[in-house]
């Protein structure tokens, strides 16, 4: 059972990975031996995720040297980029894939966020998460396609969606219209790509997370931490490790029958 969440050899590529979600799931992407190319906007925030990486797999290939990949091979490595532009996003691929050879794992976890009342909504705001949240991760999506997984036909696509495109919210709670429609539409793409290149042996799947600690959650949480334990049946929001295991199903052997599917990772929240 063991050797299904293997991921020795495996390379991938984590959008939104120098910190928050991206840099959980590329932190067990590493420990199950997988080579991990990060990216994202701010080249400090990269390189000191990729401090942190090579680490982490150094001390597990101290604990066990059939874990992680060989240590002549880096663990982890980043290239910067703007994941709104798409010209960036296309240079961002033929680099990662010059540097990689070729690309198993794409973890789509770029994203942003904007709070604000429908009616008040800037346009702009608006545009930049239409621009990041679904434009950007279609375009790096196309691209790894076609010049990798659809010619090796093998691939895992795993998209960071969330429980803000599963409904609506709550009453009394932050106003996140673009957020929740660019989500939404997340949603739906993982089940539109999944029909589509399954036949190419490439699994797509989305997690949608509830609350979790980050850069984009600071504000939210500061103000309604106490509310959103009280109607969290588990009644506690997520941690640094509540992604890991989900993630490690859907970009591993394990998951290689699941497809189109989208796992809420919230403590029950939606189940209400």
């Amino acid at each position: 059972m063991r050797n299904l969440f293997d991921l020795v050899g495996r390379k991938a590529i984590v959008t939104g990975g120098s910190r928050g979600l991206g840099l959980q799931i590329a932190r067990a992407l590493v420990e199950q031996g997988a080579q991990v190319l990060l990216t994202a906007r701010k080249a400090d925030e990269l390189a000191a995720a990729v401090d942190e990486l090579n680490a982490l797999a150094a001390a597990s290939r101290a604990v066990s040297a059939t874990s992680v990949s060989p240590a002549s091979v880096s663990a982890a490595s980043a290239i910067a980029c703007d994941l709104s532009d798409p010209a960036a996003i296309v240079a961002f691929a033929s680099q990662a894939i010059e540097r990689l050879g070729h690309c198993d794992i794409l973890v789509n976890n770029a994203g942003a966020s904007w709070v604000a009342p429908a009616e008040d909504h800037p346009l702009n705001a608006w545009q930049k998460l239409v621009d990041v949240n679904l434009t950007g991760l279609f375009v790096l999506t196309q691209e790894i396609g076609r010049r990798s997984m659809i010619l090796r036909r093998y691939g895992r696509i795993l998209n960071i969606a969330s429980i803000a495109g599963l409904s609506g919210n709550p009453m009394n709670t932050n106003k996140t219209i673009a957020y929740n429609t660019t989500k939404g539409g997340v949603v739906n793409f993982t089940r539109a790509l999944a029909g589509e290149w399954g036949e190419h042996g490439i699994t797509v799947n989305a997690l949608a997370p509830g609350f979790f600690p980050s850069r984009m959650t600071r504000g939210a949480l500061t103000q309604m931490q106490a509310k959103l334990n009280e109607i969290t049946p588990l009644r506690r929001i997520g941690d640094d490790q509540d992604l890991q295991g989900a993630a490690l199903l859907f970009c591993s052997d394990a998951g290689k029958h699941i497809t189109g599917q989208i796992l809420a990772v919230d403590g029950g929240v939606s189940a209400l």
